[in-house]
């Protein structure tokens, strides 16, 4: 780990270290990669509630005149049509259709808030900021902590809280369905909460003013479903959810299409374009890629990491960008960038792990069924 004075730290910094918390340097902060170990958070989160601070990660709001035509010039999402109070996944596109970085868009009702990786945030940042026209606003909220709730006892936990909504037209909390989210009261304190994650598990994101983020935390903790969760189990997590991890599995030479991600691309973008690097990424949406991100099983017990080759007998096919082993399901698991000719499932193929090659099939992902609620459904 890097020298702490290196480091940023983060609101809950000293609630970690009373919880126990081994720190990590992630990001540029001092971060908790682990409480009780990483299978064992992992299988909690699985099971009942984790509480996972990611307030390393940037939060930014957009406002003014022509704001969804302006987010539209930087991804590929339709934000014309997105209606208030819900969220949308989308890609920061470079010039060449290549990711920037991954995000969360919400429709605030008044404009978006956004939701960018913590390692990329200040580079995010100035890309937009240079193409930033007059009349919109960019706010970054550095005085804002984000905390994650994950696991199917997190609507449980949640719906002991009495929160006051913030306007009359927004979704009263026990109807907040995956993907949508506003704006709350908690003594006093104003939430904002969208019904969202990254670990495949339902639960909440929860953005809080840094001043309050310990005791909101504290609150939260008190519940005997809850427990904290580090940063190793959270990319366990979200690794069995085939959830790409930006500057692992996304980079800015990698297109949405070659990423497996051409569901960001809307349907009305797919036909308009007008995004960074459309001839390129809807070329490669109607013609195919070279290569695509695949879920792989591997054989044995031996987890194969990011970098590991992917061979078919003598050829070279791919490269490992996830790799580990799978709590939930008792087996190593990985994602790898492979050529389209074999990406289809039950692909074998064989990785190279320490000199000598391991049997591995591609699979879909993913590779544990997630558990979100949407609409319509009756939880």
């Amino acid at each position: 780990m890097a020298d702490d004075a290196d480091l940023k730290t983060l609101p809950l910094d000293a609630l970690h270290r009373r919880l126990g918390a081994r720190m990590v340097s992630f990001a540029g902060y001092a971060m908790p990669i682990q409480f009780d170990g990483i299978i064992a958070e992992h299988l909690w989160t699985r099971e009942h509630a984790g509480l996972f601070d990611v307030s390393h990660m940037g939060q930014l709001l957009v406002e003014g005149e022509g704001a969804a035509e302006w987010l539209e010039s930087l991804a590929p999402g339709d934000f014309k049509a997105l209606q208030p109070h819900r969220v949308r996944y989308s890609l920061l596109l470079a010039d060449n259709g290549g990711i920037r970085d991954d995000l969360m868009v919400t429709n605030t009702g008044k404009g978006f808030y956004l939701v960018v990786n913590g390692a990329t945030k200040h580079g995010d940042i100035a890309h937009m900021q240079a193409r930033l026209p007059a009349g919109i606003t960019l706010h970054h909220m550095e005085d804002h902590a984000l905390l994650a709730l994950q696991g199917p006892e997190a609507v449980t936990v949640m719906s002991r809280f009495d929160l006051t909504p913030e306007s009359a037209d927004q979704p009263a909390f026990a109807d907040l369905k995956f993907m949508a989210g506003a704006r709350w009261l908690w003594n006093g304190i104003k939430l904002g909460i969208t019904r969202s994650g990254y670990t495949g598990e339902d639960g909440y994101e929860i953005s809080v003013p840094s001043e309050h983020a310990e005791a909101l935390a504290e609150a939260l903790l008190a519940h005997s479903e809850v427990q904290p969760i580090g940063l190793g189990a959270r990319d366990s997590l979200r690794l069995e959810a085939g959830l790409p991890l930006y500057g692992h599995d996304l980079d800015p030479e990698t297109t949405p299409v070659e990423a497996d991600l051409s569901f960001a691309i809307s349907k009305r973008r797919k036909t308009e374009g007008g995004f960074p690097g459309a001839e390129r990424v809807l070329d490669q949406l109607f013609n195919g890629a070279a290569r695509k991100r695949v879920g792989l099983s591997v054989e044995g017990r031996m987890p194969a990491r990011e970098g590991a080759t992917v061979w078919v007998g003598a050829e070279q096919v791919g490269v490992l960008t996830s790799g580990g082993f799978a709590p939930s399901l008792n087996v190593p698991i990985a994602m790898a960038y492979v050529a389209t000719g074999c990406a289809a499932d039950g692909t074998a193929l064989e990785i190279e792990v320490r000199g000598k090659r391991i049997a591995a099939t591609v699979v879909p992902m993913p590779f544990k069924q997630k558990n979100y609620v949407r609409e319509g459904d009756k939880k």
